[in-house]
């Protein structure tokens, strides 16, 4: 009788029940809604239950996603970005980021990683690079999925002990080092040396437009604050993010105006006063430019 059934069953729920039995030993995390902007995760591997956000996330570690199964989509930014099954995925969580749709039955992997630690990897630098300017980069070679899905599972399990986290933090590194490896490289381009005191100082200027957007805010304000002359703040920060101060910062009180507009019943003159614009007229200009249609439209379309 024994001799009829099917071994790749029995190998199938034996491997069921084992990840049945890890997922229920693992504290399953989910996106808390109450928690304060900028506030800090720190360094985790954890699992996660994909859930609708309410509100968009910002904080100053990296982001790593891993989806067993399925997908998610993130409003990020201003753009709706797919996070696809089996691929790695990075990006700096000082971007807002928010789940809008996601088609998964299984928790995923999330880690993070404080930004200054980031850093002190020193990984390649166009790797950095575009990691500073807010994209969400993913593994190109798919080859590596089983790999991922691997080592996830035991960093999350890792994280009970001092010693194993030291591992992980190792193998993680090395992870993202062969990561930047697979990205394309233009060889008409001599790449230049990461500065990390200079991206140290950009860091600073990204938190503090953050944290102070919605207030009156202008170039020199924001250079006192970080302790540089004003040209000099703008000319590191367009280096590093590819456009001056003036427009990241218009551009963060328009990507939160977004986001109003989709997830609120807001008045349209109220998010323009709680986005930090102090006339309406303004405003909409800089909402038109960017988008291509007024803030009414928008709502309208999405």
């Amino acid at each position: 009788m024994f001799n009829n059934v099917n071994l790749a069953s029995i190998f199938n729920i034996n491997h069921l029940f084992s990840q049945y039995i890890m997922l229920k030993s693992e504290i399953i995390k989910q996106f808390d809604e109450s928690r304060d902007e900028l506030k800090p995760y720190g360094l985790t591997f954890e699992l996660w239950s994909p859930s609708l956000m309410r509100r968009a996330d910002r904080h100053n570690e990296i982001e790593i996603n891993y989806i067993p199964e399925g997908n998610l989509t993130y409003l990020f930014q201003d753009k709706k970005i797919s996070i696809r099954e089996r691929k790695l995925t990075v990006f700096w969580g000082l971007f807002s980021h928010q789940i809008v749709d996601y088609q998964i039955t299984t928790p995923y992997y999330v880690c993070t990683i404080p930004f200054s630690q980031f850093l002190k990897w020193k990984l390649p630098s166009r790797f950095v690079d575009n990691i500073l300017k807010g994209e969400v980069l993913y593994e190109k070679d798919e080859n590596y999925a089983l790999y991922d899905e691997f080592l996830f599972e035991n960093w999350t399990k890792d994280m009970n002990s001092d010693q194993t986290v030291k591992v992980s933090q190792l193998e993680l590194h090395a992870r993202l080092i062969r990561m930047a490896e697979n990205m394309p490289v233009n060889n008409d381009i001599n790449e230049p040396p990461v500065n990390f005191k200079v991206v140290n100082q950009v860091e600073k200027i990204a938190i503090y437009i953050a944290q102070h957007y919605h207030n009156q805010l202008k170039v020199y304000d924001i250079g006192a604050a970080i302790g540089l002359h004003p040209d000099y703040a703008n000319t590191i920060f367009k280096k590093a993010f590819g456009c001056t101060l003036n427009e990241y910062l218009i551009e963060t009180r328009i990507s939160h105006a977004q986001r109003k507009l989709v997830t609120t019943t807001m008045n349209i003159t109220n998010i323009a006063y709680d986005c930090g614009f102090n006339s309406i007229s303004r405003f909409n200009a800089a909402f038109l430019k960017i988008n291509g249609c007024t803030p009414r439209e928008f709502r309208k379309r999405y």
